[in-house]
């Protein structure tokens, strides 16, 4: 799942020691402005994410995806909205016609003819493909 909202809050940061070893957990809370008029609030987790945490700038918009995830406990529910990954509003490329985005990356250019092993040697070579 993923939502765009705009950071309203940054809580201070839990940490302590489990079996596992250290953990640091921090809630972010977001404004999203959806359908409606008004805006409705969610608390994002970030665990053990101090750095993305410390890229977030109150007031600016991101997109956000998140897993939800509901866990009991001597007999009660508790439900965590955790984020894994998080892109800056601006820094999303917008999305082709096709609906498709394209792969990042730094490839060269599409070679605009067709390339010299693609074509025949002779005009009588026989396909012998069986399709």
């Amino acid at each position: 799942m993923e939502f765009e909202g705009t950071v309203f809050r940054i809580m201070p940061a839990t940490s302590g020691q489990s079996a596992r070893g250290a953990w640091q957990r921090q809630e972010v809370i977001f404004d999203i402005k959806g359908q409606s008029q008004y805006s409705r609030k969610i608390c994002v987790v970030f665990f053990n994410k101090p750095e993305e945490v410390a890229r977030l700038t109150v007031g600016s918009e991101y997109t956000v995806s998140i897993d939800v995830e509901s866990r009991e406990y001597n007999g009660k529910w508790y439900t965590d909205v955790r984020a894994w990954k998080i892109v800056a509003k601006e820094q999303v490329p917008p999305t082709p016609a096709g609906g498709i985005n394209p792969p990042a990356g730094n490839y060269p250019p599409m070679p605009t003819e067709e390339p010299a092993y693609a074509r025949s040697s002779s005009a009588q070579e026989v396909d012998d493909l069986p399709f």
